[in-house]
């Protein structure tokens, strides 16, 4: 077969459908049906295990082994993002990755407390190989697309990914829901598996079209290896003259660390924290929520597009952070069912905004003159810190307090933090 050519129209699809393959695990395994299965292996009166030589709470754990697995990642990824342009074949890279990923996926089947470390290692090599297939998966676009094609099959890939996703959730939940409550721990681990089957058959198409990659050098020298750090390094001295991007990426990776952390802990918090009527009502309600604030990031996402444009890109996170400072205290309070469905909603409204806005800001104040994948790069990799020491601040408080009440509400310190450096941000 000859390969395709750029900017076809079926290599770009095939690019935009890994999308469809792999955001099963973030949204099933990240977000949803992991959360509950995890928090069900204890009993109400057993929310502490004996680990690495001490007692640690089980959702402060969770938080632990997530920034470990991070920070691998964003370690990891400025040497991948220095050898993706340089190896002959960035496909085998992402193929590693995304088995890697996957095959964690699966082995999450036999997770057990009895099993601790194994089961730990497979949630952190599927955090790890997610990650790590999306830097060569990413590092595609502009050898697969033309730059007036980038940005609407960026839009396609992520539209795919959300409704590939939704699609398997959603029959997750049905097997759940549909079983007896002794059989939805089981029907819970048929969903990881999955996930991890959906991620590897789908991904065959992707890589079925995609070029083996540039072929500028089969050797991996220390130079090259090292090429993303030094990437890195280039677009931190560059911001001593860009003051304006500098201030605000300063604000970005502080409020960042908060919005992150709260993405990855809502469904722990949830399970433990609301008095649900009964575990089956805790599983669909929880789920429900996931989805909720999956749609309503979208409407989210819209408005403050619009926002902007009427008051500023600075002045509109001013008020998304704001907004965010009062749910972080306002989560404090809650503990009723209708409570946790509003607070989702409100979420959803907030995150999709912070998020979307957040990137389109940066991209704004980049200088025109420089290298815009190395500043992204470097965008990407604050951002992984910040998950980083998010995770770990919400971890250390709830293992000390016992519980996430208090870790929620500090983590609106941030947010104050991240209002106080936008409002020091030229609001152009």
């Amino acid at each position: 077969m000859n390969p395709l050519q750029k900017g076809d129209k079926k290599l770009l699809n095939a690019w935009a459908f890994y999308d469809w393959a792999n955001s099963v695990y973030s949204l099933v395994i990240a977000s949803a049906v992991f959360p509950l299965f995890y928090m069900a292996l204890f009993s109400k009166d057993q929310s502490y295990i004996y680990i690495f030589g001490t007692e640690i709470k089980n959702s402060a754990l969770i938080s632990f082994v997530t920034a470990a697995a991070f920070l691998v990642v964003a370690f990891v990824s400025p040497l991948l993002s220095g050898i993706a342009d340089y190896v002959g074949n960035k496909k085998f890279f992402m193929k590693f990755f995304c088995y890697l990923g996957a095959f964690s996926c699966i082995g999450l089947y036999w997770f057990s407390l009895e099993h601790i470390y194994i089961s730990l290692l497979f949630y952190f090599f599927g955090l790890i190989g997610f990650w790590g297939s999306l830097v060569f998966y990413n590092s595609y676009l502009p050898d697969i697309a033309f730059v007036e094609q980038q940005d609407a099959i960026s839009a396609k890939g992520y539209s795919l990914g959300y409704i590939g996703s939704v699609i398997l959730l959603v029959i997750s939940l049905a097997m759940i829901l549909s079983s007896p409550d002794e059989e939805k721990i089981m029907q819970m681990r048929y969903s990881f598996v999955m996930v991890g089957i959906w991620w590897i058959v789908f991904s065959q198409y992707t890589y079925y079209h995609l070029p083996k990659g540039n072929k500028n050098s089969l050797r991996v020298s220390k130079a090259i290896l090292f090429n993303g750090f030094k990437e890195l390094k280039k677009v931190w001295n560059s911001l001593e003259e860009n003051i304006a991007l500098k201030k605000y990426l300063i604000s970005f990776f502080v409020y960042s660390m908060a919005v992150q952390t709260v993405m990855l802990v809502a469904t722990y918090f949830g399970e433990q924290e609301i008095e649900w009527e009964s575990d089956g009502a805790a599983t669909t309600g929880l789920i429900t929520c996931i989805l909720l604030i999956q749609l309503v990031a979208v409407l989210g996402a819209i408005l403050t597009s619009k926002a902007s444009v009427k008051y500023g890109n600075i002045r509109t996170l001013i008020f998304i952070n704001s907004f965010w400072i009062v749910l972080c205290v306002a989560a404090y309070f809650i503990k009723l069912p209708l409570h946790f469905y509003i607070m989702a909603a409100l979420v959803g409204l907030v995150m999709g905004g912070i998020q979307s806005l957040s990137r389109s800001t940066y991209s704004k104040l980049l200088p025109e003159t420089q290298d815009t994948a190395s500043f992204f790069s470097f965008y990407d990799v604050s951002e992984k810190i910040g998950i980083v020491i998010g995770m770990l601040v919400y971890g250390i408080i709830d293992q000390i307090t016992g519980s996430p009440r208090f870790a929620i509400v500090f983590l609106a310190i941030f947010f104050i933090v991240g209002v106080l450096l936008l409002r020091k941000v030229p609001n152009k």
